[in-house]
């Protein structure tokens, strides 16, 4: 999956929602002097643990050193993606087994679920969708200048995601309920 255009898609979206008009009126503002703020690793690590201590009540731990979520032919997997539009185009990603995808899910809607099911993608596309929200709202003149995409959710087996050179990129990972998950924040472009 190719991460550009996201922030088309995202400016769409908000374009159909009549946000657009605004969106421009506040255009002036720029990020390229703030992307010290912008990359900054604390914010991700605070949206992260805000949204899963409201959705989930209890926060994960960071993980240094810990390869990234495996994605191959024998291990299924979930990846949500939400877009960036605006003053920052790019994207936040999400992505775990899916059987930590199974678990917080069932975490989050007080459901027994056992298995990847609609459900399941649903909960990993809103729990994407926090995120962006939240890390967003961290940095001054974002959250009113970048507008968000409606979350796409991909899972099986043997897939990759592709990004076509960033201009930053921060990647955590994280451990929670006996498995990990990757957050990364990618930036195609700032104005």
């Amino acid at each position: 999956m190719l991460l550009r255009g996201v922030g088309a898609s995202a400016i769409q979206a908000q374009r159909v929602h009549g946000e657009r008009a605004d969106m421009e009126a506040g255009m002036a503002f720029s990020l390229r002097d703030s992307l010290h703020l912008v990359s900054e690793p604390r914010n991700l690590d605070a949206s992260v643990e805000e949204v899963f201590r409201m959705m989930l009540g209890e926060g994960p731990e960071r993980v240094d050193g810990e390869s990234v979520v495996p994605v191959g032919r024998e291990s299924e997997s979930v990846t949500a993606v939400v877009g960036f539009g605006g003053v920052l185009s790019g994207a936040c990603v999400f992505r775990s087994s899916a059987a930590l995808a199974v678990k917080i899910a069932a975490q989050m809607t007080g459901m027994d679920i056992r298995c990847m099911d609609d459900t399941v993608k649903d909960a990993i596309g809103e729990i994407c969708n926090m995120l962006a929200g939240a890390w967003k709202g961290k940095v001054p003149g974002l959250s009113a200048n970048c507008g968000l995409s409606v979350p796409a959710v991909i899972s099986g087996r043997d897939y990759s995601l592709h990004v076509q050179s960033p201009e930053f990129q921060l990647e955590h990972i994280y451990r929670y309920h006996g498995g990990s998950f990757a957050v990364t924040i990618v930036c195609d472009n700032l104005l």
